[in-house]
């Protein structure tokens, strides 16, 4: 294929006002106003930053910006942490049906992921079987932290939730893991953005703990997990971690040395970093091969135009190859090999099958 294509791995878009059921609305779980100025839920509201936001500035946004793909995540706000059973399951399940329309109406532009809530472990596992065998979605989306059924918070990589990755694996499926919700569990003033800029990579950070120690990656050798922001804290983390590990082995029982999922063929990063400097130690630390394409737009914090941070899409991997970080060679696959690689594994048909989607 001479064509490098230029994958996106991690983006997000809100459905139109007029998308969102009345109910969510009415419960006050999510919704956008008329304007679309703000996205809304009880007690909460943020501005929409940018007009890609949205389904149709969006596809005018990737084209300005030579994006062949993007993977189009679950919203963080649809976690459906502390809502009721039945409005959780309503919430999600209006996510995911939005996201299978959006990549069956445009199969060359975007691959959508689905989310299910861990707290209810039977009915996660229907939600997976219906989104991969009806809708025909390979991308799961958890978060690094949940509510359980009895209101206790749990890092995603609990052991009681082995069914979820069995299935997972099963299906061959990509899983996508992204921080949310911390300011519902540490107990912090929310100030500062704090809970987005420190304690969402520290939630990432928790999350690898707990998917290593417990050996998932060869567990559920299908499964293909990759961290959101980098995973920015657990590459700094890493010599702690293993020295904890071998200084208190009393603490470690029965569970998997941090060296072993080191630049594992299942675990990935995405490059939302910031800065080179960390982008060199997550491709010292875990390989170039594990790392794909991340530009969490249209967030704020994702890599977008911007005159104060004179930034661009793409600029942190045009940086690194300048800098000589990477090499020209693990540049295209970091925009494409990769991201294929994580979403379809050792699937040669469902790799083929995916490039002839993007190239129409």
């Amino acid at each position: 294929m001479t064509k490098k294509l230029r994958i996106n791995g991690h983006s997000h878009l809100l459905p139109y006002p007029e998308e969102i059921p009345q109910f969510m609305k009415d419960k006050e779980i999510f919704w956008v106003d008329e304007e679309r100025k703000f996205m809304l839920q009880k007690n909460w509201r943020r501005p929409v930053t940018d007009s890609s936001f949205f389904l149709k500035e969006k596809l005018e946004w990737m084209e300005r910006y030579n994006l062949d793909h993007a993977v189009v995540l679950n919203l963080s706000q649809l976690y459906g942490n502390g809502l009721r059973v039945e409005e959780m399951k309503q919430a999600l399940r209006f996510q995911n049906d939005f996201n299978a329309r959006i990549q069956h109406d445009h199969p060359s532009k975007f691959t959508c992921g689905f989310v299910v809530h861990p707290g209810f472990v039977r009915g996660a596992l229907w939600e997976i079987e219906r989104c991969v065998e009806e809708l025909g979605m390979r991308l799961l989306c958890l978060p690094t932290h949940y509510m359980d059924s009895i209101g206790t918070w749990r890092c995603i990589f609990d052991e009681e939730n082995e069914p979820i990755f069995e299935m997972a694996s099963k299906y061959n499926l990509a899983v996508e893991v992204h921080p949310y919700d911390g300011e519902k569990f540490i107990k912090l003033e929310n100030t500062a953005w704090r809970f987005h800029l420190i304690w969402m990579l520290a939630q990432c950070a928790d999350a690898y703990h707990f998917l290593t120690l417990n050996g998932y990656p060869d567990k559920y050798p299908n499964m293909r997990v990759c961290f959101a922001h980098g995973g920015q804290l657990a590459q700094i983390n890493l010599g702690r971690r293993i020295q904890g590990f071998d200084g208190r082995p009393d603490l470690f029982e029965g569970k998997v040395h941090p060296r072993k999922s080191v630049g594992h063929k299942n675990i990935f990063f995405d490059t939302l970093v910031h800065d080179t400097g960390s982008l060199k130690l997550l491709v010292e630390n875990q390989k170039p091969q594990q790392i794909i394409m991340g530009l969490d737009d249209p967030y704020p914090l994702g890599e977008m135009e911007s005159a104060p941070q004179s930034s661009y899409p793409g600029k942190i991997l045009d940086l690194a190859k300048e800098r000589k970080i990477i090499t020209p060679e693990q540049y295209d696959d970091i925009w494409e090999h990769n991201t294929i690689k994580w979403l379809c594994g050792d699937d040669e048909q469902a790799k083929q099958d995916l490039v002839n989607r993007i190239l129409g």
